[in-house]
């Protein structure tokens, strides 16, 4: 069998490559283990010197970086050397602080000695997805691999050469062979690998069905599983925010990777008296960005990474317009090559409509009506997702006390919903469970050890 990377800007084969066997996917998880056993025994500094030089290399090879994930899912080079420098951050941030995140926990208690140690559990499964290609894939790897655990990748099949590239560049900066692998494999094998007795954890990113499936598999085999699913945030825009700022903010968000990111905002929730306001001016903004070739620098939007996927979003574009939302902007598959798709505004949103009940993975606008604060509330968690929320106010303290009551894993006031190095990243509801990044991220994969000791 054949893994194929295809340019989704013409539709051209870049590169096949031979899927591994299902034995030769084994060997690399045996392989993984058996590094493992020697890994988990170095120190921090010795972890944090090879992720640093990690980092480095990923600022040095950013160019290339973002050459590939153009070619091979579309991004736009200027969004893609900035996912090179933050998959560097991370390295970094993991590098300095994973031995005081995972320092003992003294506790005191009727022994002589009492604590909480955090301990490496072995090798991980990453499921991961192609729309981010680098960053998805190292906000697992630093803090799974600063905890003193292995790695094995399964990536998304359109994106076989990042897949590979994340193994080298690991293996560049000088951590063992084995520590970090990938597994050139179809979604077919997963189920076999998450039952590896060598395999301890899964992560996945995607979307909610699949979600659902890893979790099933991993349930089964009593694994631990750490789930990023799919979102459709809400940016609520109240009657006092500042309309440049919210304007700007959620255009940005909105076409961020050309609007295939599962925080991306997707449901913009407009009290009515600045309802018209907002959406003249978020349809001129939306009109003025670029789409075209994502390797030239000055394209905004790429093209979407698969045809099926543009099809399958026009599908929801032509739905929701059917049962009665407005088409403000775009909403047309261009002529000629590549999976382009237009950015799109859609005035008039309700419930029943594809555009407010599903997540749109493209660069298409829901723009939704509210009579009120309270009302505006109710529609921001009218949803089964909960990944990231956002609302826009001059008050910041009523800013504040709205993100406590949106249902999201995270909740940003006047800005927009972005992974932090520094900050627990995931959602609620249908958008998963557990936490990437921060403090939190690094012990979802330790074993959380009582230690006791009695004189």
């Amino acid at each position: 069998m054949k893994i194929t990377s295809v340019n989704p800007a013409n539709g051209k084969t870049l590169r096949s490559y031979n899927e591994m066997t299902p034995e030769e996917a084994a060997c690399a998880v045996e392989h993984a283990h058996e590094t493992w056993t020697s890994w988990r025994k170095t120190s921090f500094a010795e972890r944090g010197r090879l992720m640093t030089r990690a980092g480095v290399i990923l600022r040095e090879r950013k160019h290339e970086l973002a050459k590939l994930m153009a070619l091979e899912m579309g991004k736009p080079v200027k969004q893609g050397i900035a996912e090179a420098e933050k998959c560097a951050w991370v390295c970094d941030y993991y590098a300095v602080n994973a031995e005081a995140h995972l320092a003992p926990d003294l506790i005191k208690t009727e022994g002589s000695q009492s604590y909480v140690a955090f301990e490496p559990l072995g090798v991980v499964l990453a499921v991961m997805p192609w729309n981010f290609p680098l960053w998805q894939v190292f906000r697992f790897a630093a803090p799974a691999l600063m905890a003193g655990n292995a790695g094995v990748l399964k990536h998304s099949s359109n994106v076989p050469g990042c897949a590979l590239v994340i193994e080298e560049i690991i293996t560049q900066a000088g951590f063992p062979e084995g520590a970090f692998r990938t597994l050139l494999i179809g979604s077919r094998q997963v189920p076999a690998v998450i039952e590896h007795p060598r395999v301890r954890a899964v992560t996945l990113t995607g979307s909610t069905p699949a979600g659902k499936s890893v979790a099933a598999q991993a349930g089964a085999s009593l694994k631990k599983t750490v789930l990023e699913l799919g979102g459709s945030d809400p940016y609520v825009v109240l009657e006092d925010a500042d309309l440049d700022i919210a304007v700007q903010t959620c255009v940005n968000s909105r076409l961020i990777n050309s609007g295939q990111s599962c925080i991306n905002a997707k449901r913009f929730i407009i009290v009515e008296p600045i309802s018209a306001a907002f959406t003249d001016r978020y349809v001129a903004v939306m009109k003025s960005k670029k789409v075209g070739d994502p390797l030239l620098e000055g394209t905004d939007v790429g093209p979407l990474a698969r045809h099926d996927l543009r099809d399958e979003l026009h599908h929801q574009v032509l739905m929701s317009i059917k049962r009665g939302a407005r088409l403000l902007l775009g909403g047309e598959i261009p002529s000629g090559s590549g999976a382009y798709y237009p950015p799109t505004v859609l005035a008039d949103v309700t419930p029943g409509m594809p555009a407010y009940e599903d997540e749109l993975f493209g660069p298409v606008a829901a723009i939704i009506r509210a009579r009120n604060e309270e009302d505006a509330m109710r529609i921001a968690n009218d949803s089964v997702f909960g990944l990231g929320a956002a609302v826009f106010t001059q008050d910041l303290k009523r800013g504040e006390r709205i993100a406590r009551e949106l249902e999201a894993g995270s909740t940003f006031v006047n800005a927009l919903v972005a992974s932090d190095p520094r900050l627990p990243f995931g959602g609620i509801k249908q958008s998963g469970y557990g936490r990437e990044l921060g403090s939190y991220g690094i012990k979802e994969f330790v074993n959380v050890k009582t230690v006791y000791v009695k004189s």
